[in-house]
């Protein structure tokens, strides 16, 4: 079986309603909202009832909502699906406003985790509505197996206590998927997802974070204070069952992290394409048919960050298309986040300083696409921990053995 990287041709129609509403709504309003942090740009409303009404159509599937793994075809042939069709439009929503993709309504992080791990009847009650994911906590940061939080059975409801921050979308969803331990003497085992919705008592959203980028979009710090929450919201198996259970929570980033990467894509493709213009106004072509050595070193340059873009796009459509056609991609997917995190903050700041006193003032979004990169290379696990993975799946080492 091969894997063919091209752009499916099926998914041309999602991909340049993507590009129309970068191009049409989220680059118009990108600079309002940057300015105007933690107020909600209420022109995604329309739009977020439109992709509803196409993904219940069937006609598309669109943002985090679309990466659950489904059966596959019985190993003949490829398949591109939900997971490649939200990557390709994300990429190019993002090609418009990082910051807008992550505003908008149901298409959260928790959206996905509910996506790759409820069961039909938790799918039936909380597809409508817009879930953050709730992980990080004050004692720690990219060691996800470190939850604090704890959930105890009490009867029909589990009773959730601790503290998240850095939800994005904390202040605006609906719900909250939020990791909790079930025992925290039986370590990464016993952590659990948990879907809280707002109004419970219990939840409160303490206050919202003043970000370097993305400011279109509330990441807020939320309180869980003996939180009740029916034993139906827990996502998976209420078992504490050795490394499965903690397996379970974590294949929602072998879903995410994809998009997380096409996200970085996306954002470095914009400036990419800007200063690429902007070497031509000033009358710098880029020749592809010469070698580097021998152009204008701001061509050369660009060729280099197209060349840095193009192995971390490719990186990411691989581990989309094996998320695709079920196999495991927990080490692509790692490898494509970390590469994607990576390039997208080194484009789009190299391409700041190409442009100059332009590049660096608010009379492009130069200097913006720059400020919102570096949230891409942190959240879904930060550069050093997808290292960490990667260089665990490749020596085959466990968690333990190699920190």
């Amino acid at each position: 079986m091969t894997i063919n990287l091209e752009m499916p041709k099926k998914f041309a129609l999602v991909v340049n309603q993507a590009h129309q509403v970068s191009t049409e709504i989220f680059r118009p309003i990108s600079r309002k909202y940057d300015r105007a942090e933690h107020e909600y740009p209420k022109e995604l409303d329309m739009l977020a009832s439109l992709i509803d009404g196409m993904n219940a159509s069937g006609q598309s599937n669109t943002g985090a909502r679309g990466v659950r793994r489904e059966d596959g075809d019985g190993g003949v042939g490829n398949r591109n699906g939900t997971n490649m069709s939200s990557v390709l439009s994300i990429m190019e929503a993002c090609w418009g406003d990082v910051a807008m993709v992550l505003s908008m309504p149901r298409q959260g992080l928790g959206n996905a985790a509910i996506a790759s791990v409820a069961n039909d009847e938790q799918h039936e009650r909380f597809d409508p509505l817009w879930a953050a994911m709730a992980i990080t906590e004050p004692s720690f940061g990219s060691d996800s197996a470190a939850v604090q939080t704890t959930a105890v059975l009490d009867g029909d409801d589990y009773v959730i206590n601790g503290e998240k921050i850095f939800v994005t979308a904390g202040g605006r969803c609906d719900a909250v998927v939020v990791w909790a331990s079930l025992d925290r003497n039986r370590g990464r085992a016993a952590i659990k997802s948990f879907v809280v919705e707002k109004g419970t008592p219990g939840l409160v959203v303490e206050r919202l974070e003043h970000k370097l980028g993305i400011r279109a979009s509330d990441t807020a710090t939320i309180r869980f204070t003996d939180c009740r929450v029916p034993k139906r919201n827990l996502l998976g198996s209420p078992d504490i069952e050795a490394e499965q259970g903690f397996a379970g929570v974590m294949q929602t980033f072998d879903n995410t992290r994809p998009l997380v990467a096409g996200m970085a894509v996306g954002c470095a493709r914009a400036a990419l394409d800007e200063t690429r213009e902007l070497l031509r106004q000033a009358g710098v072509e880029v020749d592809y048919d010469r070698p580097a050595y021998a152009q204008h070193a701001a061509a050369a340059a660009l060729l280099q960050m197209e060349a840095d873009w193009e192995a971390a796009y490719l990186l990411t459509m691989e581990a989309t298309w094996m998320a695709d056609n079920n196999k495991p991609n927990s080490l692509q997917a790692s490898m494509a986040k970390a590469k994607a995190g990576r390039a997208g903050v080194d484009i789009t700041l190299r391409c700041v300083e190409l442009a100059g006193s332009y590049g660096y003032g608010e009379g492009s979004l130069l200097e913006k696409w720059a400020r919102d990169a570096k949230i891409l290379d942190i959240f879904e696990g930060t550069q050093q921990i997808q290292q960490l993975i990667v260089a665990r799946r490749l020596l085959n080492k466990s968690s333990t053995e190699l920190k």
